[in-house]
């Protein structure tokens, strides 16, 4: 058994609306503090090996809901089973005192989505910014050069593919250690369309590409996801 799972935190309701998401948008639910103990307490009764935990874009927060994840961390830290745990982070409108109260608690893994080349930010990420979340990789580094960092890409909302190679580039020269790789499939008819489908060989020629530029583990496929193979990603480095 895998023992992986993912947990949300922060809420149902997200303060952003991109148009590649189903998770709902609109006034945030207040902050419960005893969700990392309830977090920890999932992760004990699941005997997991492996969590993951992300959230909603909370800009409504001073700290984009950074105290929440670090607590989340060390509340898991605690137990006794020792799992680890990897934090799938929005870019806290690029506050560096908020990253490095996250980093800081030393999650063993942390992941923050670029999604999309920087062409196509206006039209599928248009609240956020492509240049900030480079900087939050950069910037995890340079609060811990040791934390294992991690992005994903999803293809197929109008990107070319040298784009695509460009924005794998990017994420190389701020020392992002990992990246997953998937298909983008639209949610509903009112979200962006999906451009294209990609091939097999196309997702094993990104991950070929991806070794070639240093990264040490790259995760592509049609069904690839941030948490997809999550655990064996951390065995495997």
């Amino acid at each position: 058994k895998a023992r992986t799972a993912t947990f949300m935190i922060l809420g149902n309701h997200c303060t952003r609306n991109c148009r590649f998401c189903d998770v709902a948008h609109g006034t945030p639910d207040p902050l419960d503090f005893d969700e990392p103990k309830r977090v920890a307490d999932a992760v004990e009764f699941l005997g997991l090996k492996y969590a993951v935990v992300t959230s909603v874009t909370r800009d409504d927060l001073p700290d984009g809901g950074a105290e929440i994840f670090a607590k989340t961390i060390e509340a898991v830290h605690a137990l006794p089973t020792g799992c680890a745990i990897e934090v799938l982070i929005p870019d806290l409108l690029g506050d560096f005192d908020s990253l490095k109260v996250v980093v800081d608690a030393k999650p063993e893994v942390l992941n923050h989505n670029v999604e999309t080349v920087e062409r196509c930010y206006p039209f599928v990420r248009p609240q956020a910014v492509y240049r900030r979340s480079l900087d939050l990789l950069a910037n995890v580094k340079k609060i811990d050069p040791a934390m294992r960092t991690k992005s994903g890409l999803m293809v197929g909302v109008g990107e070319t593919w040298d784009e695509l190679m460009g924005t794998m580039r990017d994420l190389r020269s701020v020392d992002c250690d990992v990246l997953t790789v998937g298909q983008y499939l639209a949610p509903s008819a009112n979200h962006v369309p999906i451009d294209r489908y990609y091939t097999p060989e196309e997702f094993d020629r990104i991950k070929e590409e991806g070794l070639n530029m240093g990264f040490k583990f790259v995760e592509s496929g049609a069904l690839v996801r941030s948490s997809y193979h999550a655990a064996r990603q951390l065995e495997d480095n």
